[in-house]
C-alpha cells in the first residue's frame, strides 16, 4: 500500500518532540492546540440578537452569521443556542436551517453541536442507508478519548434511540466488527509512561500472531493495537523492527486484507502522528477532481478545539502547501470563508 509508505515518509518525527504542557500556578497543564479559542467579550444574549436579525433581516446576512459562529468556542455557542431559544421561542439550528443552503448549512449546523452530538451524527449517518462509511466509525473511534467515547455513546442512544454497539454489529461484520467493539470498550490505556517490557513482549507477540505462523491471529492484532496508548504503540513498532525484517505496517499489509486491513492501519497511523492522520485525511479530500465536503467539515470543526494548529502545520511540511491555499483552491463563497476561519491565520 504505497500510500501508506509516503505517510510514513513524510511525516518528518518519530512522534511529535513537543513538551505538551505548560505550567500554570505550579502545575502542569496541556497545551492548547486549537485554532478556535473562547472570544474575549462574550455576550451570549448580544450573540443572539445580532444572528436573529442576520436571519430575519430581508436577505440573510451570512458575513456576520459566519463571524459569529467562527470567533465563538463550542461552549459558548451552546451558550448562544439557550438565549436565543429563550428570546425568540425558535430553536437556533432550525431557523439556521432554513435560512441557509447547502455546505454552508451543513459547516453552520455542524458548528452548533457539542462535539459528543456532531460524533453521534457523524456516526449515525455513517451507519444508515445503503452501505456504511468504515473509515469515518474508525477515525472517530481511533482518535476520541475514553471520556469522549462514553460520552458519544450516551449522545447516540438519547439522539437516535439506538444503542451504538448494536448498530455497529449490524452494519459491519467479521474481525472488523470486533476492532470497532474494542474501541467503543473505551478502554485504552491513556498514560503517557511507556512500558519497555510491555513493548517488547508485545512486539513479539505480534510478530507470533503474524508472520510466523500459518494464518494470522487476527484477536491478537486488535487486543493489543486498541488497548494501549499512542506513546506505548510507538515503542512497540519500534521493537517490533528488532524482532521481523519488515516493519509492523508492511506486516498489516501482507497478512491481512480489506476492512480490517484498513482499520489496524488507520489505528497505527493515529497512535504515530495523530495530526498527520488527519492533514492526510484534509490532502485526500482536496485532491485531484472534486473535493469531499464532508470530510472538510467533519475535520476542521471536530478538530478546531483540539489539535488544528498541529494538523495545519503537519500539513504544510507533508505536502509543501498550505491547507489554506488547498482551500482557496477548491472551495468558494461564505463556505470557504467558514473554513478560513477555522483553519486560523496562515
Amino acid at each position: 500500500m504505497s500510500i501508506f509508505k509516503k505517510f510514513f515518509k513524510n511525516i518528518i518525527h518519530d512522534r511529535d518532540p513537543d513538551d505538551n504542557t505548560v505550567t500554570v500556578k505550579g502545575k502542569p497543564k496541556p497545551k492548547y492546540y486549537g485554532t478556535v479559542t473562547p472570544y474575549p467579550n462574550f455576550n451570549a444574549s448580544s450573540d443572539a440578537s445580532v444572528l436573529q436579525s442576520a436571519i430575519e433581516n430581508k436577505g440573510v446576512d451570512e458575513d456576520v452569521i459566519i463571524s459569529v459562529l467562527v470567533r465563538r468556542s463550542n461552549e459558548q455557542r451552546q451558550k448562544i443556542k439557550v438565549v436565543y431559544e429563550a428570546s425568540t421561542g425558535k430553536k437556533l439550528d432550525k431557523a439556521l436551517k432554513a435560512a441557509l443552503r447547502s455546505d454552508l448549512e451543513d459547516v453552520s449546523l455542524a458548528l452548533l453541536m457539542t462535539p459528543a452530538q456532531f460524533d453521534a451524527f457523524l456516526l449515525w449517518k455513517a451507519t444508515k442507508g445503503l452501505g456504511t462509511d468504515e473509515n469515518v466509525l474508525v477515525e472517530i473511534l481511533a482518535t476520541r478519548s475514553n471520556q469522549e467515547i462514553h460520552e458519544l455513546k450516551r449522545v447516540f442512544k438519547e439522539e437516535y434511540q439506538k444503542e451504538l454497539e448494536d448498530v455497529l454489529i449490524s452494519e459491519t461484520s467479521g474481525d472488523f466488527t470486533k476492532a470497532l467493539l474494542a474501541m467503543l470498550k473505551a478502554n485504552k490505556n491513556e498514560s503517557t509512561e511507556v512500558n519497555m517490557a510491555l513493548a517488547q513482549k508485545d512486539s513479539e507477540t505480534l510478530f507470533e500472531s503474524g508472520e510466523n505462523t500459518q494464518g494470522t491471529n487476527v484477536s491478537a492484532f486488535i487486543d493489543i493495537l486498541t488497548s494501549r496508548s499512542g506513546p506505548q504503540l510507538t515503542k512497540t513498532f519500534e521493537k517490533y523492527a528488532s524482532v521481523s525484517d519488515v516493519t509492523l505496517p508492511k506486516a498489516l499489509e501482507m497478512e491481512l486484507k480489506g476492512d480490517i486491513e484498513d482499520c489496524l492501519i488507520d489505528i497505527v497511523k493515529c497512535a504515530w502522528n495523530t495530526p498527520a492522520f488527519f492533514a492526510e485525511k484534509l490532502h485526500l479530500a482536496m485532491k485531484g477532481y472534486g473535493t469531499c465536503e464532508e470530510t472538510l467539515i467533519r475535520v476542521l470543526v471536530s478538530r478546531s478545539e483540539v489539535d488544528l494548529k498541529k494538523i495545519v502545520q503537519q500539513y504544510r511540511v507533508m505536502y509543501d502547501t498550505s491547507v489554506q491555499e488547498d482551500i482557496l483552491e477548491d472551495t468558494k463563497g461564505h463556505y470557504q470563508q467558514v473554513l478560513l476561519g477555522l483553519c486560523g491565520p496562515y
